[in-house]
């Protein structure tokens, strides 16, 4: 029979309660733990192996993966009570429910599943009028007309398709000489509806509850802090209005802080779902919607979330 003494230690770590809470509610795989739980693989397989040998967790092969589920054997009631009760002490447990959901979201969006392979194929071949260029037209044009924020503009490129549309955009860059150049060319094109501004992402100078959609647009990577940014982004959109965050997924190409000037090495989507649920919006979803094919293979994350009325 099972050791109990052995399971109460082995549940004495916060790592290992963390994953058989997670087991309980759902089967997993170390892939997806990793991406809950924010830990390396071999920490999380030792994790494993230790609960395994104890008979509290079991394994089982599902084409290509193997998936870890909690055994529940009718001794290990109490002890699980008792797990439960413990939990309320680690502070992660409760973004680890909100990865969960994420994951299993996920799992269940076949049509997601579908449309990435679409995505795959598009532009591989040539089909006369039709283009990414004129599929991002399009669906600017169905935008309402809205005020948007532009957070860490840069040289202003996508403040200006924006402006196309919208009602006023504010673009706000923390590099001088970025929003100088990023003004003048908005003057010579003949855009009166933008407006640049020098200001940091942290704290950007927009007054509060004055924007309907605050965009991130591949600059959350350069914020020295990503959370506040974020959290400065909820304190100035209006009450019904829109985050969205288009940055990079996390990778391990370290050259990029040398070539691009990145503080961050992209974020894991349940990070950036952290993000926006803790700055207090709802309606939240994180998507990965693009890989590049080409070395070093950099992912495309979307996420989005509203604020509440």
């Amino acid at each position: 029979m099972p050791s109990i003494t052995k399971s109460m230690r082995l549940l004495t770590d916060p790592s290992r309660l963390r994953i058989v809470l997670l087991l309980e509610k759902e089967e997993l795989s170390v892939a997806e733990l990793q991406e809950i739980l924010s830990m390396g693989q071999s920490r999380i397989s030792t994790h494993l192996s230790q609960l395994k040998q104890a008979e509290l967790v079991e394994d089982r092969r599902s084409g290509k993966n193997i998936l870890y589920q909690l055994r529940t054997p009718q001794q290990w009631g109490e002890l699980l009570h008792l797990a439960r009760q413990a939990a309320t002490e680690i502070p992660e447990t409760a973004s680890d429910l909100q990865a969960l959901k994420l994951i299993l979201d996920h799992r269940r969006d076949k049509t997601r599943a579908y449309f990435d392979e679409l995505a795959g194929k598009f532009g591989r071949q040539y089909v006369p009028g039709r283009s990414w260029k004129g599929l991002a037209e399009t669906l600017l044009m169905l935008l309402p007309p809205l005020v948007i924020a532009d957070l860490g503009a840069g040289e202003g490129t996508f403040t200006q398709l924006l402006a196309r549309r919208a009602k006023r955009v504010i673009a706000v860059d923390n590099s001088e000489r970025m929003v100088a150049f990023a003004a003048d060319a908005a003057r010579r094109n003949g855009l009166d509806n933008v407006e640049f501004r020098l200001g940091d992402l942290e704290d950007p100078p927009i007054e509060a509850e004055s924007v309907d959609l605050a965009f991130f647009s591949q600059s959350l990577h350069h914020a020295l802090h990503p959370r506040r940014a974020v959290e400065a982004a909820f304190r100035l959109i209006r009450p019904g209005g829109q985050i969205a965050i288009l940055d990079l997924k996390r990778h391990s190409f370290e050259e990029a802080r040398e070539l691009y000037a990145d503080r961050w090495m992209g974020f894991a989507e349940v990070e950036l779902l952290e993000f926006v649920t803790a700055a207090g919006f709802g309606e939240t979803g994180v998507w990965t919607v693009h890989r590049e094919e080409e070395t070093p293979h950099f992912e495309t994350v979307l996420a989005l979330g509203r604020k509440p009325l």
